[in-house]
C-alpha cells in the first residue's frame, strides 16, 4: 500500500474533522477502482463494525462494500452478515450510510450479486416496522437501481416495480417510482 493510502486510513482517527472528511473522502475514490492492498486493511474494518464509534462503523461498512471489487478469496461472503448488520445500526445515518453503500457488493461476481440481491428484496418486503422505513426503502430502491445499472443488468426490474407498484401508500409509491425511473448517469 502507498504511504499516501496509509495516511489517509491513519487520518480517519485524527482530532480535525475536517482532516477526517478529506481522508474520508479520498479513500472512497481510491476505491471506485479495484485495489491490490485490500487484505492489508481488511480485518481491521470487520473489526471495526462493531466499534463503538458510530463513524467507524459507518466507514468500515463502506469501505468493505466498496473492497469486494478487490477480493479475489470472496471474504466479503463470509462477513457480510456483519456488514449487513450496520445497515440495522442504532444511529439511524449510520445505518442509512451502510445501506447506501452496500449494493456495490453485488459488483464483485455472482454470488456476491446473490447475496445482496436476496437481503435486499427481503427488506424491501419486511422492514414496515423499521424506524424510517420510507427511507429505507428509497435507499434499496436507489441501490437496486445502481446495482442493475452497473452490471448492466435490468433482469429483475419487473420483480422492483411490483414491488413499487405494491406500496398501499400513493405518496411513497410515487416517491419510489421518481427514484427507480431518475436516469442514471
Amino acid at each position: 500500500m502507498k504511504q499516501s493510502v496509509q495516511n489517509h486510513f491513519q487520518n480517519l482517527t485524527c482530532p480535525s474533522k475536517q482532516v477526517q472528511y478529506e481522508a474520508y473522502q479520498s479513500i472512497m475514490d481510491i476505491l471506485k477502482k479495484p485495489v491490490d492492498w485490500a487484505y492489508e486493511v481488511w480485518d481491521e474494518l470487520v473489526n471495526e463494525l462493531s466499534s463503538p464509534d458510530p463513524h467507524a462503523r459507518s466507514r468500515a461498512a463502506q469501505f468493505l462494500s466498496r473492497l469486494s471489487i478487490s477480493d479475489p478469496e470472496k471474504r466479503i461472503i463470509r462477513d457480510f452478515s456483519s456488514i449487513w448488520a450496520v445497515t440495522y445500526d442504532e444511529k439511524f445515518v449510520t445505518a442509512r450510510h451502510a445501506l447506501q453503500e452496500i449494493w456495490r457488493i453485488g459488483l464483485a461476481g455472482n454470488k456476491q450479486f446473490e447475496l445482496v440481491w436476496s437481503h435486499m428484496e427481503e427488506r424491501f418486503k419486511n422492514c414496515e416496522g423499521e424506524k424510517n422505513f420510507t427511507l429505507v426503502r428509497a435507499d434499496l430502491i436507489q441501490s437496486i437501481k445502481s446495482l442493475s445499472f452497473y452490471r448492466n443488468d435490468d433482469t429483475r426490474s419487473l420483480m422492483v416495480e411490483e414491488w413499487i407498484e405494491s406500496i398501499p401508500d400513493e405518496e411513497y409509491r410515487k416517491k419510489y417510482w421518481s427514484i427507480w425511473r431518475r436516469k442514471m448517469t
